[in-house]
């Protein structure tokens, strides 16, 4: 990765569009930060869900059980920085994911998954820090057969340049582009900045936000830390600089969508009827004739549908 600094100046405030400190929740111990959506902005391009999951230290015994549960209308994409998950879903896939590691999966029309930490690390003390989001899928790709890739760390493209390292998980960017199949403009990177370093938001995206995850970054003199988010104004040319201890960022974004999104619990849809039925659909509970199935190997409990969930348009 290069770029020259005359034609990515340092950022500014004024570049700056919107400015995002995302709500914490306890689950038990276990705190999740969510930037999107927010009361400040609902997306980042094709990205409608953003959270940041730990750091927790589990000692023994402990884990996180996602019960099975339905998705339509999304791609989710699971990226840790410590730990793992075990990863089963209505397709008979059943994935372990690692650090660096990609899972994407595409409910499309309809599917059902589960993340658990496995037996084998729940009998040691182990950590968890990573990075769930949700990407919505075009209006005409939203009933699309569901799907799933997993991509290894060493498959993803890896670029270094004046103290700046990036991964690029999905899209393309900087002349790179993500093996992982896509159905929108979008870029998705890991970026670990040596203290002070620069680094560059591609210039080929509408929308581009960032999400400090570790460390600082510093625009026009104001340090911005960790559990902040980002988004840029559209089309300036602009690199960030790292603090004194550097920092570690996810970067995201794309083109915007062409009409709004709707969001009840896990279903994302252009269309409320579709989220309805969805609904209706899980309510059933008939796993074996609906259009929702249980994740084999992954059928003894599930997350019942609950009618105080907010619906929220994006």
């Amino acid at each position: 990765m290069s770029w020259n600094p005359s034609q990515h100046p340092e950022a500014t405030l004024e570049n700056i569009e919107t400015m995002i400190v995302p709500r914490a929740r306890d689950l038990g111990g276990f705190e999740v930060r969510r930037a999107l959506p927010s009361v400040e902005r609902k997306m980042v391009g094709p990205f409608v869900f953003f959270d940041q999951m730990g750091p927790a230290e589990f000692i023994t015994e402990g884990g996180i059980d996602v019960r099975p549960h339905p998705h339509i209308g999304l791609g989710t994409v699971t990226y840790l920085y410590q730990g793992e998950f075990e990863h089963r879903d209505s397709l008979g896939t059943h994935q372990m994911i690692y650090p660096g590691e990609v899972n994407w999966m595409l409910a499309g029309r309809g599917v059902t998954h589960s993340e658990r930490t496995s037996d084998e690390t729940r009998a040691t003390r182990h950590s968890l820090f990573g990075i769930q989001t949700w990407v919505a899928l075009p209006e005409d790709k939203e009933d699309m057969a569901p799907d799933f890739e997993h991509h290894k760390e060493a498959a993803l493209p890896y670029l270094q340049d004046g103290g700046a390292s990036v991964r690029l998980i999905l899209g393309d960017a900087w002349g790179a582009a993500s093996p992982v199949t896509m159905q929108s403009e979008i870029f998705y990177a890991d970026v670990v900045l040596e203290a002070h370093a620069q680094f560059p938001l591609p210039d080929n995206h509408e929308d581009r936000g960032i999400y400090v995850t570790q460390g600082s970054i510093e625009v026009s003199g104001q340090v911005f830390e960790v559990g902040q988010m980002m988004v840029f104004r559209p089309g300036d040319k602009i690199s960030i600089r790292a603090g004194a201890q550097g920092a570690r960022l996810m970067a995201l974004g794309g083109a915007t969508l062409n009409g709004p999104r709707y969001i009840w619990w896990n279903f994302v849809s252009s269309d409320k009827a579709k989220i309805e039925a969805a609904k209706e659909a899980w309510k059933t509970e008939d796993w074996a004739n609906g259009p929702f199935h249980l994740p084999p190997g992954d059928t003894k409990e599930f997350i019942p549908i609950s009618d105080k969930q907010d619906r929220i348009k994006i």
